[in-house]
């Protein structure tokens, strides 16, 4: 399907109660989904994934417009989907958050009321159930939860920083991703060497762009770079609850949608902790008030420099901003094809704040230019970062979820 000169205004929230578009089981509980993570005290991390994977397997194994993913149970025609994505959400969001049940079985009896009763509908009840099921046992051991044992590199009685930096557990002990073959799969080569000219003109770009009072970053430059410091990749969900109401699209299809974006997202965010623990690359921050040890004779050192945005507390190589936007990206061109497509999204926490795309290129390749604005990331990681998620995404529209006529 391809979706030409398409509206799209996204409000960037995940506690919206009344969207603004018609809600589908799909995008009702991915929306659910995201709020509930959001009010837990221990948000876990593939819940997404896990969400989505249940309802599509739960709804195509009634319909069977698409190869499964994982786990096909045996439900009649006559079941109804709806039953099946609603309960299959719900028996996962309630396992992995035992603490939000009340509000989730709240959320469950509205689903299911809308729902006429009979055979039809406690067929799709079980079915759902079933798949949550397989589903939690298959990432009850998932590690994408482990403890953070992160070591702090130094000398005895010698202080560090004492952040302790994300994802380390998985340098060591992976996740089982949903598509890749193994969490280095798509691993990049390494940054460029500090004695290379590339490694000074990155050094020096972000320098110069990146540094809280730089005169040379323009006023639009800055507002991106704001913009997207806090923001996650449950962005995208936010733009598919927008695009699964185009008109024409059915169950099946939003269903196949949001499990291809959230198993390639965590894979994303797998493969991008897998290669930031390969290198341990330095920050800017790290980098340029140590500008005169680099062996570069075009680094200069800036003692006191800083970066206009907070230095996220993991390793700089690839990026991982870049990583997740090029992967979603990659997916909707495969489903909503590339032609113009006005995109506009705002903060609640900025409402004045509007930013506009004309295609989904346009919205991934400013979200990847905005680290180095912010003083984050150097450019041959947003390319190294971009390149990673073009294949992410390529790799799950082409080899799974297939359509079966």
């Amino acid at each position: 399907m391809t979706v030409k000169c398409l509206r799209v205004l996204i409000l960037l929230t995940s506690a919206i109660t009344t969207p603004a578009f018609a809600a589908d089981v799909v995008t009702e509980w991915n929306q659910k989904t995201v709020a509930t993570r959001e009010k837990s005290e221990h948000p876990r991390f593939f819940a997404l994934s896990m969400v989505h994977v249940a309802m599509y397997d739960a709804i195509n194994s009634i319909q069977g417009l698409y190869t499964p993913y994982r786990f096909k149970v045996s439900a009649a025609a006559s079941s109804s989907p709806e039953a099946a994505g609603a309960a299959a959400a719900h028996a996962v969001l309630v396992k992995l958050f035992p603490d939000q049940k009340a509000n989730l079985d709240s959320g469950y009896a509205d689903s299911l009321a809308r729902i006429a009763d009979g055979p039809g509908k406690t067929a799709g009840i079980a079915a759902g159930e079933e798949v949550a099921a397989k589903v939690l046992a298959w990432r009850a051991s998932d590690n994408a939860d482990a403890p953070n044992t992160y070591r702090p590199f130094t000398t005895p009685g010698t202080y560090v920083p004492t952040a302790l930096p994300w994802c380390s557990a998985w340098a060591n002990a992976p996740p089982t991703p949903w598509l890749m073959q193994r969490a280095s799969q798509f691993r990049p080569g390494p940054p460029p060497a500090l004695s290379s000219a590339q490694w000074a003109t990155d050094y020096n770009e972000v320098k110069e762009l990146g540094a809280r009072n730089s005169s040379k970053r323009t006023s639009e430059q800055t507002e991106m770079a704001r913009f997207w410091a806090g923001t996650d990749t449950e962005s995208w969900d936010v733009i598919l609850r927008q695009l699964a109401a185009s008109p024409g699209r059915n169950l099946g299809q939003n269903a196949r949608l949001f499990a291809l974006v959230e198993m390639a997202e965590a894979d994303a965010a797998i493969a991008s902790c897998d290669a930031k623990y390969a290198f341990h690359f330095w920050r800017p921050i790290t980098a340029i008030r140590n500008g005169d040890i680099d062996g570069n004779n075009a680094t200069e050192r800036d003692a006191s420099w800083d970066p206009l945005l907070e230095t996220p507390p993991f390793p700089e190589y690839p990026c991982a901003h870049c990583i997740s936007s090029s992967t979603a990206r990659a997916i909707l061109e495969a489903e909503f094809g590339t032609a113009p497509i006005l995109l506009e999204m705002a903060k609640p926490n900025a409402p004045k704040i509007v930013r506009k795309w004309n295609s989904f290129a346009e919205y991934a390749d400013e979200v990847s230019a905005s680290r180095i604005y912010g003083g984050v990331h150097y450019r041959n990681s947003i390319v190294v970062g971009k390149a990673m998620g073009k294949k992410i995404g390529e790799l799950a529209v082409q080899d799974f979820l297939k359509p079966t006529r």
